[in-house]
């Protein structure tokens, strides 16, 4: 599990890939988290997008969707560095506070039934919300949307 992530918007996988060793930092738009695993969070997202439901599907559906690439090979150190699909970024843009409290909703059950009392104390329908709002400038901007986590 990631102790520390941060889900920002940058201009291409080059610059996101800069931020591996310092995080993002103030220099991109942002939206922080803890205790997560950023990689099975855009997966879920992605999923909930494709199929929409307010029920989560079995771990092994989860496990066989498509996961978000790597900007960055992994190392040693724990840092990793994702890039959204940007099938994600354009349904995040797209997704009204029905859909993203639906998937709040989906995402906590998820977490609580893997997790149980470690589970992330952060509020997860405000981290939708702002990471939608990223997207929402993605699409606008023609940026990309990124994860970094330690």
């Amino acid at each position: 599990m990631a102790h520390d992530i941060v889900f920002f918007l940058a201009p291409d996988d080059e610059t996101a890939a800069a931020t591996r060793l310092g995080g993002p930092g103030r220099a991109f738009e942002s939206v922080s988290c803890r205790f997560i695993e950023p990689d099975s969070a855009i997966a879920e997202w992605d999923m909930y997008f494709a199929q929409p439901s307010a029920g989560i599907p079995p771990l092994e559906q989860l496990h066989g969707w498509s996961w978000p690439e790597w900007v960055t090979p992994p190392l040693n150190d724990g840092v990793e560095v994702f890039a959204l699909p940007q099938r994600l970024t354009r349904a995040l843009a797209d997704a009204g506070f029905t859909e993203l409290e639906e998937l709040a909703g989906r995402w906590t059950t998820r977490l609580r039934s893997v997790d149980g009392d470690d589970m992330t104390d952060d509020d997860l329908l405000a981290v939708l919300q702002g990471v939608a709002r990223l997207a929402t400038s993605a699409v606008s901007t023609g940026g990309r949307l990124y994860s970094w986590s330690f």
